[in-house]
């Protein structure tokens, strides 16, 4: 099969599909791949490392489009990218078509792609993908929120995320329990702050207390508590996530206006509308805002700040299923792996995925595969 993998064209957007290890894999597996010029220079990737594992070098978007029957990428589709698609293409990236553009789902109907979206990509009840990218997130979250802690922000609280003797640590409170939330949640208790995580599923907080310590505090989240936590927070991290949906506003405006004057919001959830009715998106040159006195940090591509990192863990976990799919072909494949087949929207001019389809307000029809052997 032929692959190609563009260079990424989200605003400071460096992570790349599939670090050198992933191409290798794919060549030694018989199959071609093309990647365009540059396309892993943010991660630190350079042409001809892709070249020593066989990969060949194209020199525009385009190309790699135009030459590959299955598109390997990182962030949603742009209208732009939209129009190099080929009819029939197979295509791998963290879609979000939940919150995405109608123009976007019109063209990939239209082309006939099959758009597999990494975050709906399941197996044994997690989602291994997404899982990879949550975890940085987790971390990100607290060293982001942290820095912003600090006086050298102006309108900063000042204040040391672990305290010392004799004065007490900064309170970090994270609504979400999911992996995110547990990594934000093992990197504060880690820095020695006092850590509170709301959920409403009680599992999630066991999780937390048996996997870390039952010296994080766990709360069932409702309305009060989350109120609650909001107020007393000195950092505040919004660890929600839907699989597909676009994210529910648990954190009010008026809530907001409660909490202490140089408080920190990190949003992990703004990709996906943000879970605090105050956020926006920003960017990672430009990651902070101020409303009502607190702190805003709406990054939606938060682990592009650690591109290589995040390259390689895209590449661990995704390299399964696009070998899967390169290897028997997209219908023996999804036959062999249901939980690739929940990844799937769109297929053959038709919406899969019927949350997505309900959003659009378009036809949902349910896949239906047979094998081609």
């Amino acid at each position: 099969m032929r692959i190609g993998i563009p260079k990424e064209t989200l605003f400071e957007e460096k992570r790349i599909a599939l670090a050198p290890a992933g191409v290798d894999a794919l060549v030694k597996s018989g199959h071609t791949v093309f990647i365009q010029s540059g396309a892993g220079l943010g991660s630190n990737f350079t042409d001809e490392e892709y070249r020593k594992v066989g990969a060949n070098i194209v020199y525009t978007a385009e190309e790699a489009f135009q030459r590959a029957e299955l598109i390997a990428k990182v962030s949603p589709l742009t209208e732009t990218e939209t129009e190099f698609l080929q009819k029939n293409q197979i295509l791998f990236s963290f879609l979000q078509l939940g919150v995405g553009q109608k123009k976007v789902m019109e063209k990939l109907l239209e082309k006939k792609i099959t758009a597999i979206s990494y975050e709906l990509i399941e197996k044994n009840g997690q989602y291994p993908v997404l899982y990879s990218v949550s975890e940085i997130a987790g971390q990100l979250a607290v060293q982001q929120g942290e820095k912003y802690l600090g006086s050298d922000f102006p309108g900063g609280r000042g204040i040391l995320l672990g305290g010392i003797s004799g004065v007490a640590p900064a309170a970090v409170v994270i609504l979400g329990a999911g992996i995110v939330g547990l990594n934000a949640a093992r990197a504060a208790y880690g820095r020695g702050a006092q850590v509170i995580v709301l959920d409403k599923d009680i599992r999630r907080l066991r999780r937390i207390e048996n996997t870390l310590t039952k010296n994080i505090t766990t709360v069932a989240a409702n309305p009060y508590t989350i109120a609650r936590g909001v107020k007393f927070a000195d950092l505040f991290i919004g660890a929600i996530g839907e699989k597909v949906e676009k994210i529910p506003h648990l954190v009010t405006e008026e809530m907001v206006k409660t909490m202490k004057k140089g408080a920190v919001i990190v949003d992990v959830a703004i990709d996906q509308g943000g879970c605090v009715e105050t956020s926006y998106p920003t960017t990672i040159s430009d990651p902070v805002f101020v409303k009502h006195g607190v702190i805003h940090y709406c990054v939606p591509n938060l682990p592009a700040l650690v591109s290589r990192t995040a390259s390689f863990g895209l590449t661990n976990a995704s390299i399964e299923y696009i070998l899967k799919i390169a290897d028997n072909g997209l219908m023996n494949a999804v036959l062999g792996d249901t939980g690739l087949a929940k990844g799937i929207c769109t297929h053959n001019g038709t919406c899969t995925n019927e949350v997505i389809a309900d959003t659009f307000n378009l036809e949902f029809r349910r896949i239906h595969f047979f094998s081609n052997n």
